[in-house]
This record gives structure tokens, sequence and C-alpha cells, in this order.
């Protein structure tokens, strides 16, 4: 039995432009992670993205080995802008970075298209485990509405406000996964009351 990792130049181009244009719109810098130094995806992947550097001369890209972008995200992670990188890296990252910020149940997440507004939704999954006791921590699925606001329907400023709202009601009504007692109608509240504010 094997698994055979394959992409096309045309896919991780139009991952890597989808970088280049989001590093371009925030602080102009973007880190293409992969594993060159063992897979030939990622030498593929390392190529396609210095060919398309020259389109996008106002943004610095660095390489970084993916063992390595753990090792920084986790010790200093404000190095970074905009990671771009595969699937399975990404998926792993992802996690290592919800982790650092106070777990996935902070953590947005979106899944941006060509050629429509995208998927939005938390990192996290249902947490069956407490349904139905209002304790779950709605932080994620709020940003992740941010998200969609500002990437999938052109509203930034709606998106700030919620960002801003969600901030407030982390500080001041803090759910049980973030060791306060808020319940996630209080939470809620809390973030409604900012927006009206």
């Amino acid at each position: 039995m094997f698994d055979t990792c394959e992409y096309h130049p045309s896919q991780v181009e139009r991952i890597a432009r989808r970088g280049f244009e989001l590093a371009r719109a925030r602080r102009g810098r973007l880190t293409s992670v992969d594993k060159a130094n063992v897979l030939e995806t990622s030498r593929l992947w390392r190529r396609v993205v210095h060919d398309l550097a020259p389109d996008y001369a106002d943004v610095d890209v660095d390489d970084m080995l993916v063992d390595n972008a753990a090792m920084q995200l986790a010790s200093d992670p404000e190095q970074f802008d905009v990671i771009v990188t595969e699937n399975m890296f990404g998926d792993i990252l992802s996690d290592l970075a919800a982790a650092m910020t106070g777990g996935l149940g902070l953590a947005p997440s979106a899944s941006l298209s060509d050629g429509g507004p995208g998927i939005f939704e938390p990192v996290h999954g249902s947490a069956p485990d407490i349904a139905g006791r209002g304790i779950a921590n709605p932080a994620a699925m709020l940003r992740s509405t941010a998200l969609m606001l500002d990437h999938g329907l052109a509203r930034p400023d709606e998106a700030r406000a919620l960002e801003r709202a969600v901030d407030v009601a982390l500080r001041e009504r803090p759910t049980p996964d973030l060791g306060g007692i808020a319940t996630t109608t209080e939470f809620e509240d809390a973030v409604i009351e900012a927006l009206s504010a």
C-alpha cells in the first residue's frame, strides 16, 4: 500500500497567487512552507512560487521547511504575515497556531474560492461532548463570520467591527474553556452589546 501526493503546477499557482494577493493587502510578507529537501511535490511548489514572485515585486517571499516553520511558529510567531503551503502542512500548522492562541475554540477558518465567496467555518469540530450544555465558545464561529464578511462579501468595516466585538467578549465574558464562567448566550450577548456600543 502507498499514497501518492500529486500537484499540478496550475493548482500550486492558484493557491500561491491567493497567498501573494493576501500578503500584498497586509504587511507584504509571504512565507512559502514546504519540504523541498525531501519531497518532489515540494520542489514543484517552491519553483512555482518563485516563478510567480516577479509578478508581486512588492511582496517579500521566503521559503521555510515545514519542520522549521512549526518551530518558528511556536517560538516567534510575529515574524509571519501570510503562510502559503499545501494541505497537509497547512492542517498541521493551523492546529499549532490555534493552540498557541488559546485553543481551537478561537480559530476561524476560510477556504477561499476563485469565483465566489468560499467556505467559512471554525477549525474545531462539533464538540458533541458539550452539546446542549450552553458552554461552547462561539468565538471561532464569529471570527469565521468576520472572515466571510471581509473576504467573501467585501465588507471589511463590518468584519473589523465583529472582530473587535469578539475581542471585547473574550475579555469581559470568557467561556469555561478559557477559564471563565460565561455561558454561550452570555458571550453572544457581550458581542451584541459591543457591536451596539
